[in-house]
């Protein structure tokens, strides 16, 4: 039989999605590097200084990669997660398909960490104009539970307790995490078909 050359439903189907790690950039066995490597459509964005983060440089750096991937999932971490509300706060919805936000980082904490933060705060809480999904934590050294579920409650975002699970990272045993593509699939379903069926 000879081949079409057309691509399986599935890649024809699947919007851009665009990595969004956070402080100090997601290491090569973070779940983000595993999902970048393994989802067909997923890029990083990438920022020029991962260790002193500036809300403008990194804004910049999220707003020219969705001007390139348009109709793009946002997958948030940590301090990726204060970028995306920033950016929906000046760009609304546009060019922006769905957001999954995992271990949002609260940038008003205290601590060595906090003040490279600062930069971040106040962390936007307006309803963002697009779908989405807080994964968050219950021994989360960056953010309190009840916060995270504040931060889901302004956004307007679905939320997923996903118990003891630390930052949500290599060190709290997040590897590939294969629960979280399932979650990323919902989302996707939600942002292409206009689901309103709970994400979480």
């Amino acid at each position: 039989m000879v081949g079409t050359g057309r691509q399986p439903a599935r890649a024809r189907r699947d919007p851009p999605i665009l990595i969004v790690p956070g402080l100090f950039n997601s290491g090569p066995e973070h779940w983000q590097s595993h999902w970048q490597r393994a989802l067909p459509t997923a890029e990083r964005v990438e920022q020029s200084d991962w260790q002193r983060p500036t809300l403008g440089d990194w804004t910049a750096s999220l707003m020219e990669a969705v001007r390139r991937r348009p109709g793009a999932i946002l997958v948030g971490h940590s301090l990726g997660c204060a970028l995306i509300a920033h950016l929906a706060g000046i760009r609304g919805d546009r060019g922006i398909a769905g957001a999954l936000l995992v271990a949002p980082a609260d940038v008003n904490r205290q601590g060595p960490v906090g003040r490279l933060l600062e930069g971040f705060s106040p962390l936007p809480r307006q309803r963002l104009p697009f779908p989405s999904l807080v994964v968050a934590s219950r021994d989360d050294p960056y953010v309190e539970i009840d916060r995270a579920h504040a931060f889901a409650q302004g956004w307007g975002a679905d939320f997923v307790d996903l118990g003891r699970a630390g930052h949500i990272n290599v060190e709290s045993g997040y590897g590939p995490w294969v629960g979280g593509q399932v979650l990323l699939r919902r989302l996707i379903a939600r942002a292409t078909k206009d689901e309103r069926t709970p994400l979480g």
